[in-house]
């Protein structure tokens, strides 16, 4: 029954997290944005949390200094545990508190810890026994249920969820293979640009100094002189046309995959777009750039 109860808790506590970070973003952005990492209306670390709360310290219950100071320590290990292993199993950052004062690698800081100790209190003290006492007198096969049904809906959202955040990693790979590929190809072509460019300044002043040579030899070298700028003119037209196609062939595959980025740019998914506006702060520990530029078409889109 103990278990029954704590499953209760932790489902109840994890959908009103939901409804509180729905609100904050509510009056923040002045929109509705899905704030948890699942697509349904629950926050698990909220129901984490709290059940941790109240099967840890029912001890010092009783003493509210010690309540508080235990709260604050016991829900910034949580939470900052939660933001390092989901930035490990994913490869992202959810949520950055590197521009508050006094945080522990962007994924805890004093304030918030200090603002969390106070809802604990605040539960442990008059929320937590009226939420006890309305579990108690739900029929237990009732309860059950509901506790079933939840149970199944939040596993398949964890997995659905989990899928579009690896293939969101997959796609940021992509894009980032395509730019790496674009600035390469850019580079070769400003390189042969250069290469050819120097080249050619660099025969033009051969003969230079030999048609200097030609007027002081005399009339003897001029027939030679013409027989060799003649094969040099044909060298430097056969030349210039193999450069040509190659640097058509070079700016067609530029425009091609600057064509793909766009194209997956501007391509919404629709998980991996309300996570992105659930998790404003969220980046990619690989592609930082790319991840910072595909939020950024998104908001274009959106407006």
């Amino acid at each position: 029954m103990e278990l029954y109860y704590l499953a209760a808790f932790f489902f109840i506590y994890g959908i009103l997290g939901w409804c509180v970070e729905v609100a904050y973003a509510a009056v923040k952005q002045g929109i509705f944005v899905n704030r948890g990492f699942l697509n349904g209306p629950i926050c698990p670390i909220y129901g984490v949390g709290v059940v941790s709360v109240i099967c840890c310290l029912s001890e010092v219950k009783g003493n509210i200094v010690a309540l508080y100071v235990t709260s604050v320590i016991l829900v910034t290990v949580i939470e900052g545990l939660t933001g390092l292993v989901m930035d490990r199993l994913f490869h992202h950052k959810w949520w950055d508190y590197s521009d508050q004062p006094l945080n522990i690698g962007g994924y805890v800081c004093l304030l918030f810890s200090l603002i969390w100790g106070v809802f604990c209190v605040f539960i442990m003290k008059v929320f937590q026994p009226a939420v006890r006492g309305v579990v108690i007198h739900i029929p237990f096969i009732f309860g059950l249920i509901i506790l079933i049904v939840c149970l199944i809906g939040m596993t398949a959202d964890v997995f659905v969820t989990s899928a579009e955040v690896l293939k969101l990693n997959k796609k940021l790979e992509a894009m980032n293979k395509i730019a790496a590929e674009l600035r390469e190809l850019s580079d070769r072509m400003g390189e042969n640009i250069y290469e050819n460019v120097k080249e050619g300044m660099e025969k033009e002043e051969k003969f230079r100094r030999q048609a200097e040579s030609v007027k002081e030899a005399g009339r003897e070298l001029k027939a030679e002189y013409d027989a060799q700028a003649h094969a040099h003119y044909e060298e430097i037209l056969t030349k210039k046309e193999e450069v040509r196609l190659r640097y058509k062939e070079m700016r067609a595959k530029r425009e091609e995959l600057r064509e793909r980025y766009e194209k997956m740019l501007r391509e919404r998914g629709t998980v991996g777009e309300r996570l992105m506006q659930a998790f404003p702060g969220m980046e990619s520990r690989k592609y930082k750039d790319i991840l910072r530029e595909l939020k950024e078409s998104i908001q274009t889109q959106i407006k």
